[in-house]
């Protein structure tokens, strides 16, 4: 989503040796410059589909500008209180392998120092409160030195400071493992994150088997050559453990939905953002949409969803044709007046599918050094000869700052 971080932000965490890392409340990261395609010399791009060997690929990969880890969910304890929440560590190459200079716009690293590093680690956590009508949400920068920040290659295992998601830890298996595979042992995962007065400590199951996205994992993101990313994802991990929510602590149990993606460039011209959806149906089917916007506010027809059935198989779906997705409201920002649809209707044709979603807080907006909006859903609908509910995320990115209509 965030493929590499403006040079003003990079020279801040190279230069902040401190374990809170600069929260940089004030800094505003445009998505078209952050996204778009332009200096990508010396880094590996996402242009054909590859092998997926697990547990190597749960782990980094620096040739790539960025890279993230990505797990959301949804939560009920004893007494129908519902939790939401969202954690997600970025990794930003500073340098093209073996540029340490960055082409001169970031300081090359002493390498005499135990500070020196290339990567560059951010972090966001929000919790959606729904019963206390509550939305919270943190952000962390750190480098990938001195155990800050980083994620090892042997394992599912990636934190910054406190915030980690981490795996078993068994030995690599050793070659190719199919996607259908139990992510080479490495599950069940730990997620640990806190601030303020909120607390996760959660265990994520494998669930249903891994769904490579787009092109056996390479997911075209424009028309251009490398325009993309290598995308995987679990999409119905059963998850249980506890939730803190100021002087309340809950025992609770759910569903988590895990994204990774790496690239070097994805926006194309022209290209603002995009809305995102991650659905879970209470008769185990999932739902994953994405629609590219471009500034004219239609969709890319590089845009697409994904159905995923109760026993892990897909089904690609084409914007437009397979699946439609219509706004049925607005929320309006109140930092800057910057509008954002509030409410869909989805309908897949094909399936049988309607479907309304609806946020669980209308107000889930992410006030960070990025400000995107990324909240808890409800769903509910028809197929044929049933009725449906279920639950989900949703992020809409490239709203925030922008004039309507540009």
């Amino acid at each position: 989503m965030r493929p590499a971080l403006p040079a003003a932000l990079a020279s801040a965490l190279l230069l902040c040796a401190c374990a809170d890392g600069p929260r940089l409340p004030e800094a505003r990261l445009s998505l078209e410059e952050t996204l778009g395609g332009a200096d990508t010399a010396g880094f590996a791009r996402a242009v054909e589909p590859r092998d997926f060997v697990f547990p190597a690929d749960h782990g980094p990969h620096p040739d790539y500008r960025n890279e993230w880890w990505y797990v959301t969910g949804n939560l009920e304890a004893q007494g129908g209180r519902e939790v939401g929440f969202q954690l997600t560590i970025f990794r930003t190459s500073l340098a093209a392998p073996g540029d340490a200079a960055a082409a001169g716009e970031v300081p090359a690293p002493d390498t005499a120092s135990a500070w020196s590093t290339d990567q560059a680690y951010m972090g966001h956590f929000a919790v959606t409160d729904a019963g206390g009508r509550r939305f919270q949400a943190f952000e962390r920068f750190a480098r990938g030195a001195l155990g800050l920040a980083g994620a090892d290659a042997e394992a599912l295992r990636v934190w910054i400071e406190g915030w980690s998601l981490e795996g078993k830890g068994e030995e690599p298996t050793g070659g190719d493992v199919p996607a259908s595979a139990d992510a080479a042992g490495v599950f069940p995962l730990r997620l640990r994150a806190a601030d303020g007065d909120l607390a996760l400590d959660l265990m994520l199951e494998a669930g249903k088997p891994l769904v490579l996205q787009g092109e056996r994992g390479l997911s075209r993101k424009g028309p251009e050559p490398g325009n993309a990313s290598y995308y995987y994802s679990h999409t119905r991990m059963p998850t249980s453990g506890t939730v803190v929510l100021g002087a309340d602590t809950l025992r609770t149990v759910g569903l988590s939905w895990l994204d990774r993606e790496w690239s070097t460039s994805a926006l194309s011209e022209g290209m603002v953002g995009w809305d995102w959806f991650a659905l879970q149906l209470d008769d185990g089917w999932d739902l994953m949409v994405y629609a590219l916007r471009r500034a004219d506010g239609t969709a890319h027809p590089l845009s697409e969803g994904v159905l995923v059935d109760p026993s892990g198989a897909k089904r690609v779906l084409s914007w437009g044709t397979d699946i439609t997705v219509t706004p049925t409201g607005r929320w309006v920002s109140p930092v800057d007046g910057a509008v954002y649809p509030s409410g869909w209707r989805i309908t897949v044709p094909g399936a049988g599918l309607e479907l309304e979603v609806t946020p669980v807080l209308r107000d889930q907006e992410l006030d960070l050094a990025f400000r995107y909006w990324e909240g808890a859903v409800r769903v509910s609908g028809t197929a044929p000869g049933r009725t449906l509910a279920g639950r989900g995320y949703v992020e809409l990115t490239g709203y925030a700052g922008r004039t309507p209509g540009r």
